[in-house]
């Protein structure tokens, strides 16, 4: 699938062009030309696409962007990226790692990881002001269950504490 002209990708953009009932087809998306956001349902049930590289440029993830990518298991983020808006990446269950260390992330709507289920490692920007509700509802491998998710200070607290722990050990 190639997305390109205009500055906003959107579900309705996706099925004026014939294209979302092929979306399970896709196995690569590429991004051309001034694109600033991803918007809502862009790329949503996108079963076959492993790779996802957003360039430089995008500073936000619409709503359910890349939900139901089953089988994404790398995303590039450009340094460019504020908002990952509610449930952009659900149900990527395939999704492994995540790192958002090189953005200027700010804010991550709720239930944007929701469903990862192989999600093990994520790093966060010190940019990053807004963690939403449940954002790593059902993530075992990532946040364990004596943390409540639905406590936004409880997640937070467990990431600053991994990240301490990492920081420690870079420096023995």
């Amino acid at each position: 699938m190639i997305v390109h002209g205009g500055y906003n990708v959107t579900d309705e953009m996706i099925k004026a062009r014939r294209l979302g009932h092929r979306r399970e087809f896709v196995t690569q998306v590429v991004f051309l030309l001034n694109i600033t956001k991803v918007g809502n349902k862009a790329c949503a049930l996108a079963d076959n696409l492993i790779v996802l590289d957003i360039p430089e440029g995008v500073k936000s993830i619409g709503a359910e962007a890349f939900y139901g990518c089953r089988s994404l298991t790398t995303i590039s983020f450009p340094t460019t990226l504020l908002v990952i808006e509610h449930m952009a990446f659900f149900s990527c269950k395939s999704l492994e790692n995540v790192d958002f260390l090189h953005t200027d992330l700010q804010e991550i709507g709720h239930g944007a990881f929701g469903r990862c289920s192989e999600l093990e490692t994520m790093t966060f920007p010190d940019s990053l002001q807004t963690l939403g509700e449940a954002v790593f509802m059902e993530c075992s491998k990532l946040v364990p269950s004596h943390i409540d998710i639905y406590e936004t200070s409880d997640v937070v607290g467990h990431f600053r504490s991994l990240q301490s722990k990492m920081w420690i050990e870079e420096v023995d």
